[in-house]
């Protein structure tokens, strides 16, 4: 009796984890059902000075971050190397997200940068093996495996004729791998330009322009397939998914004061053209979703950024509606050629943890002439 009560407990488990897996795999592979929500890593953001000013960085990023943000803005690299790296932890320490970039100069009007994302989770349990077809149980079938997501980015950003425009292209290569069950490669291209006017800057990029194709491949057991079969979930298929082309606007404003003092108000919008989205201006047509943010200097060495993000119409059970955001938070010391950046940022909601803190660190080597 013992034996049988310790089997069915183990079996239990065994599906919690199997439903489990299969969450992860089909949320993976929401090339089945949407295709507009696809690659949703590359939205989250990279470096802690952007995440402060929730993403308001298409019109003002001058840095190597610009690979990602607006590649048109790494012309603003001033020193002959920049590194740059970043690492937090979502969802209570769950996944982990990492990003590294290096800036390097071509010229006196032209920057190249390679950037690399990944976001994963680890150290899954895979007890698909755990029990076998007669009912033994052997723990020496647990395995792990780690379900991530991965991004190669080569940017290039050149200065035109035209004073104060610079244009940039950035091409991604997308590996995205669920253990030895599944994984995909993808590639698409970004376009963007900033146009500088005074203390104004103003910026647009077009994300996915060419429409980012994941092409997946799948690697299922036969023991696999049947629990599939079993818990009444669709066996995947070798798929092509899709991202949508999405256009982000904005402009920013920055002031000197006081001496030492200053302040940059900047304004992104996501304009995305796949229908109505839950933001705050949506139409059958496009959709607008803002994010402002700011950041306060002092002798550019110390800076103070928020801003807000994920702006929503919430429905209440009485009928109304009221408007949410999410904040964020940010404070960046600069030492010479060292940039230290922090950021209490949100991804989502998961039970009471929804912020996380996210660090990176920028440096310059052998400063221009």
């Amino acid at each position: 009796m013992v034996l049988g009560f310790v089997k069915k407990r183990l079996a239990k488990k065994h599906m919690r984890v199997l439903f489990l897996f299969t969450a992860l795999l089909m949320g993976g592979l929401s090339a089945f059902s949407q295709t507009k929500y696809s690659n949703e890593f590359l939205s989250i953001g990279v470096g802690a000075r952007a995440l402060g000013m929730s993403n308001a960085q298409v019109a003002s990023v001058n840095d190597a971050t610009a690979g990602f943000w607006n590649p048109a803005g790494l012309i603003g690299v001033k020193s002959n190397i920049q590194l740059g790296a970043m690492h937090s932890s979502w969802f209570a320490s769950t996944a982990a997200y990492d990003y590294v970039t290096l800036a390097l100069p071509v010229d006196a009007t032209s920057t190249a940068c390679f950037s690399m994302i990944r976001f994963g989770v680890d150290d899954i349990p895979d007890t698909s093996e755990l029990i076998d077809p007669s009912g033994q149980v052997n723990y020496d079938k647990i395995k792990s495996f780690s379900a991530a997501d991965y991004a190669f980015l080569f940017s290039y950003g050149k200065k035109t004729k035209i004073e104060g425009l610079s244009i940039g292209g950035t091409a991604k290569v997308i590996r995205r791998v669920i253990g030895e069950f599944a994984g995909a490669w993808g590639f698409g291209f970004d376009a963007g330009a900033q146009y500088k006017r005074g203390n104004w800057n103003f910026g647009v990029l077009g994300k996915d322009i060419t429409t980012t194709f994941n092409a997946w491949n799948f690697n299922l057991s036969d023991r696999m397939k049947e629990t599939f079969t079993k818990t009444n979930n669709v066996i995947p298929e070798n798929s092509l998914e899709i991202t949508l082309p999405k256009l982000i606007a904005g402009c920013s404003y920055k002031k000197t004061f006081a001496g030492d003092f200053s302040a940059l108000a900047a304004m992104d919008m996501d304009i995305t053209f796949d229908g109505r989205r839950n933001v705050l201006i949506g139409t059958k047509a496009m959709s607008i979703d803002p994010h402002p943010g700011i950041e306060l200097g002092y002798a550019e060495m110390i800076y103070l950024r928020a801003g807000m993000l994920n702006f929503q119409q919430i429905k209440e059970f009485d009928g109304s509606k009221s408007l949410s955001f999410q904040p964020s938070f940010g404070l960046g010391l600069k030492i010479k050629n060292f940039h230290l950046e922090y950021a209490l940022s949100s991804f989502g909601s998961i039970g009471q943890m929804p912020y996380s803190n996210v660090f990176s660190l920028k440096i310059d080597f052998f400063k221009r002439k």
